[in-house]
């Protein structure tokens, strides 16, 4: 998105800009085509679990495996993925997963125009779109270090999550709206063609994408599917943000599901507030992820990463006790406001450290693993959650992850480290400040 930046220089613990900075054309295109994925994806917001709700009459016990089945089936099918992305020129893998999911996606709306849809079809959609996200973020982390100077990887991570945000605030309302006008598919249908209008938009970045040269043979190895695994657990710094992220990831995506079932199904919020109460938050995360880069500049990516960590802790175990009505919707509004703000300020630098801890020829397998991993987190809290709400109540059920939460920072890094980022091709050795 060509525009005109000032770049405002700061101290040497910036490492950067703290002001607009340009990131050229080819950048543009890539932050466009994210973009309209991102808003496609706010649009359809909990959609499936609205379509197995709304459509196949689905209890709590059902959506839950609807979650949970799609992450993990995922997951296993992305393993041998990771290193077989290593492996390709970046761009056009993300071109192919973002088809993918376009492909997945119009099967809903069509089957459901039959009379044809089926919970095992939103199960088959869910498998296919949680493996192409796994792939498409693997190869697209790869692609954003070897497209942006380092110093600047912050500040690229920074936009992608504050247009994530952006889309969340503007995308759940109308996607509710929508339902109610046009039916349950109707999301799905916007969420299917903004995949295909991104992957129009990754090939518009242009450019020459050397393919990776693989030293030794050609064949994929046993250790190649464990590599990034391996780099991470023996990693001082990566190692407790890598477990801190896949408990709080889970525990917080577990009661999702749960608490779809609670506002909509049990205290009777429509499908318009239902996405009100989790877009209007979403400008916190906007906030959040705008606060990064500056924050970062003058305290250090340790203790933003530490407080920023801790906080957002604190929040969910709140929405136990929310209530119908409008009381019901403030209190919601408010813990998720917390909540994303605290995620908006920590996802950016989080994903800027792992990028400045992890060597190009590994980036792949790096985020593959740490991908899989979440999305196998969060399938086994999510099938776990489902069956407490089944025993007990959803309210009981996000309670318990509420509580779980608050021992989550014990998990987070206590000690400052400089990464280190071996340019290939240039022979130099980077060292940015940070954790």
């Amino acid at each position: 998105m060509p525009c005109q930046h000032r770049v405002v220089r700061c101290g040497a613990r910036c490492g950067g800009s703290v002001g607009r900075r340009a990131l050229g054309r080819r950048f543009g295109w890539l932050w466009g085509a994210y973009a309209v994925s991102a808003y496609g994806t706010g649009f359809g917001f909990g959609a499936l679990p609205l379509i197995a709700i709304l459509v196949l009459h689905s209890g709590s016990t059902r959506v839950a495996a609807l979650a949970a089945t799609g992450r993990a089936v995922g997951a296993v099918l992305a393993v041998p993925l990771g290193p077989w992305v290593e492996f390709r020129r970046k761009r056009p893998v993300m071109m192919a997963m973002d088809l993918i999911r376009f492909a997945a996606l119009l099967s809903i709306p069509a089957a459901f125009a039959l009379g044809r849809l089926s919970f095992a079809q939103l199960l088959v959609v869910s498998v296919l779109v949680a493996v192409a996200d796994i792939v498409f973020k693997a190869a697209g982390g790869a692609f954003l270090k070897a497209l942006v100077p380092p110093e600047d990887l912050l500040v690229a991570n920074s936009r992608f999550e504050s247009t994530t945000w952006t889309a969340t605030v503007v995308g759940p309302p109308l996607g509710g709206a929508a339902i109610g006008l046009f039916g349950p598919v109707t999301t799905v249908l916007a969420d299917a063609v903004s995949y295909l209008l991104s992957a129009l938009g990754i090939r518009a970045v242009g450019g020459t994408e050397p393919r990776p040269e693989r030293l030794g043979t050609p064949r994929l190895r046993a250790g190649d599917l464990v590599e990034g695994w391996r780099h991470i657990l023996s990693h001082p710094v990566l190692r407790p943000l890598f477990l801190n992220g896949i408990v709080v990831n889970g525990l917080i995506m577990a009661s999702e599901p749960l608490l779809a079932v609670l506002l909509v199904d049990r205290l009777g919020f429509a499908p318009w507030q239902y996405g009100l109460v989790f877009a209007l938050p979403c400008v916190g995360g906007f906030v959040g992820s705008r606060l990064a880069h500056p924050l970062t500049a003058r305290f250090g990516r340790h203790r933003v990463l530490l407080v920023a960590g801790a906080l957002r802790a604190l929040w969910p175990l709140g929405l136990a006790f929310v209530r119908p009505g409008a009381v019901g919707m403030v209190l919601v509004i408010v813990l998720q406001f917390g909540l994303v703000t605290c995620c908006g300020l920590f996802q950016p630098v989080l994903a800027t450290c792992r990028l400045d801890h992890t060597s190009p020829d590994r980036v792949a397998r790096t985020l593959s693993a740490w991908s899989v991993s979440s999305s196998a987190a969060i399938a086994t809290l999510t099938a776990a959650w489902g069956l407490l709400a089944s025993l007990t109540t959803p309210r009981t059920a996000i309670a318990a992850a509420g509580i779980l939460l608050l021992a989550t920072p014990l998990l987070l890094p206590r000690r400052e480290r400089a990464p280190e980022d071996r340019l290939t091709g240039a022979g130099v050795r980077h060292v940015a400040d940070g954790v």
